[in-house]
């Protein structure tokens, strides 16, 4: 990463700024105080796991694609 004067100096005051923010939370007071993990009161919400019956069968679909290999989908390839 190229960063130019302007930008090192910039990041530098703002990298100071949270070091002494974090210092001030060193310092906060916190005997007696339970840890707090979540705030909402929430339980896990979740829904029942039920099959759904979608009436698409792999074979059905695999005759659709454009391409396929091993009865999978052939695509082309993808490289970042």
């Amino acid at each position: 990463m190229k960063l130019s004067e302007e930008e090192i100096e910039r990041f530098r005051e703002e990298l100071a700024e949270i070091l002494d923010y974090v210092k001030q939370l060193e310092n906060a007071d916190t005997k007696g105080l339970e840890p707090t993990y979540q705030v909402t009161g929430l339980k896990n919400v979740t829904r029942a796991d039920k099959p759904l019956d979608y009436q698409a069968k792999p074979d059905d679909l695999l005759k659709r694609a454009p391409d396929t290999l091993d009865k999978q989908f052939k695509v082309k390839r993808v490289i970042t």
